[in-house]
C-alpha cells in the first residue's frame, strides 16, 4: 500500500543535513507533502518523547546527532514511528532493542559506504608497506632521512588475504586488481561461483590464510564466534615485513595479543577500528613506530556522506511505495553491530 501522505521527521543537524542531504535528495525529501526537519541541536532531551509523541512521525530520518529513541514508545498502545530510516551506520545509540522486537522498521546505510572503506583499506595497505607512519614522524621529530640500509616495500606481485568477503571486500578486490596481486579469502559461507568470477583463490582456513599472505585485511563480521579469533598465534604466521590492515570489526582481534607482536617491530599494522572506541589514550598500540593508526575514519569521508544520503532516500521512496526496503537491521544484525 502506498503511503505518499505518511508524516516524516527528519531529527537531525544542519551539517548533517548537508552532508548527507544536500543536493537532489533533500529536493525531494523536502518536496514530500508530510515532511518536516527538526534541527536535532534544538531538541531538549527531557522533552523528547512528549514532541515525538505530539508528532507522531509515522517515519523518522536520524543521524550521528538524534537522540536515543525512548523504550517507552512501544508501551500502551501504537508504535511510532514505524520506520526509522538512519542516515548512518550502527543504530544501537539511537534505537533500543526493545523497540525492535515491537517491530520497528530500521535500516541504514548498508553498502553505499562499501568503496570508501574499501579505499581506506587499500590506503592503509600501501601507507604500511611503505613505512609511511614511521617515515612521517621521524622526518617531522628527528629530522631524520633515509640511509642505505632504509628499506620500504611496494604492493606490486604479493599476496593479499581477506578475511571475510562481504561487500568491502568485493569493492576492495577490483582496487586491488591493478597491482598483479594474488587474493585469497577465508569466508566459507561465500560460493565458489562468486570468488571464481571475482578470481579469489578460496583459503581453508584461517591459518592457511594467514600463513599464505603478505597482507592481511580483517574485513569479518562481529559475531560471537569470532570474537577474538586473530590472536597472537595467527598473527606469528605472517611473515617479516608482513602486513595486517583492520577496517572490519575491532572485537574479532585480540588487541593485547596483536600489540605484543606490533612491538616486536616486524609487523607493519594499519588499523581504524578498535575494540573499545575511542581508543584509550594508553592503548600500548600508541606509540609504535609500525603502526598507522586512524580514528575510525575509514567511511563515509566527508565528501561522499551523499551516497549514504541518495541510498536512505531510495529506501524512503520504497517504503512511501509499499515496496521492500535494503539493509535492514534485524535484532541480529542489530546484536553484531558496535
Amino acid at each position: 500500500m502506498k503511503k505518499s501522505d505518511a508524516k516524516i521527521l527528519a531529527v537531525v543537524s544542519d551539517l548533517e543535513w548537508n552532508d548527507f542531504l544536500a543536493g537532489e535528495s533533500g529536493k525531494w525529501l523536502k518536496s514530500q507533502p508530510g515532511f518536516r526537519r527538526v534541527d536535532s541541536a534544538s531538541i531538549d532531551p527531557a522533552d523528547w518523547e512528549r514532541f515525538l509523541r505530539e508528532e507522531r512521525p509515522e517515519v523518522l530520518v536520524s543521524a550521528w546527532s538524534t537522540p536515543a529513541l525512548p523504550e517507552t514508545l512501544a508501551d500502551g498502545g501504537e508504535l511510532f514511528p514505524r520506520y526509522l530510516c538512519n542516515l548512518t551506520g550502527t543504530v544501537r545509540r539511537v534505537v533500543p532493542r526493545k523497540l525492535l522486537e515491537e517491530g520497528l522498521l530500521v535500516t541504514n546505510w548498508g553498502d553505499s559506504i562499501s568503496r570508501t572503506v574499501a579505499e581506506a583499506a587499500l590506503m592503509l595497505i600501501l601507507s604500511c608497506l611503505r613505512r609511511t607512519a614511521y617515515w612521517t614522524r621521524a622526518m617531522h621529530e628527528e629530522g631524520a632521512w633515509k640511509t642505505p640500509e632504509s628499506t620500504v616495500n611496494s604492493l606490486f606481485c604479493r599476496s593479499v588475504g581477506l578475511h571475510g568477503f562481504g561487500a568491502i571486500s568485493r569493492k576492495l578486490v577490483p582496487l586491488l586488481k591493478p597491482f598483479d596481486v594474488g587474493i585469497s579469502t577465508f569466508s566459507p559461507r561465500v560460493p565458489d561461483d562468486l570468488l571464481e568470477s571475482q578470481g579469489v583463490r578460496r583459503a581453508t582456513s584461517l591459518e592457511d590464510l594467514f600463513s599464505s599472505s603478505q597482507v592481511v585485511v580483517e574485513l569479518a563480521a562481529n559475531t560471537p564466534a569470532n570474537y577474538h579469533i586473530v590472536d597472537e598465534k595467527l598473527l606469528r604466521l605472517l611473515p617479516k615485513d608482513g602486513v595486517f590492515v583492520n577496517v572490519g570489526r575491532g572485537a574479532v582481534v585480540d588487541e593485547a595479543a596483536l600489540a605484543r607482536v606490533a612491538a616486536e617491530g616486524w609487523l607493519e599494522v594499519g588499523l581504524d577500528v578498535y575494540e573499545k572506541e575511542p581508543l584509550p589514550v594508553d592503548s600500548p598500540l600508541r606509540g609504535l613506530a609500525n603502526v598507522m593508526l586512524c580514528p575510525h575514519q575509514a567511511g563515509p569521508t566527508k565528501d561522499r556522506r551523499c551516497d549514504a544520503g541518495t541510498f536512505a532516500v531510495g529506501n524512503l521512496k520504497a517504503y512511501l511505495a509499499g515496496e521492500t526496503v535494503e539493509s535492514v537491521v534485524t535484532p541480529d544484525v542489530y546484536d553484531r553491530s558496535t
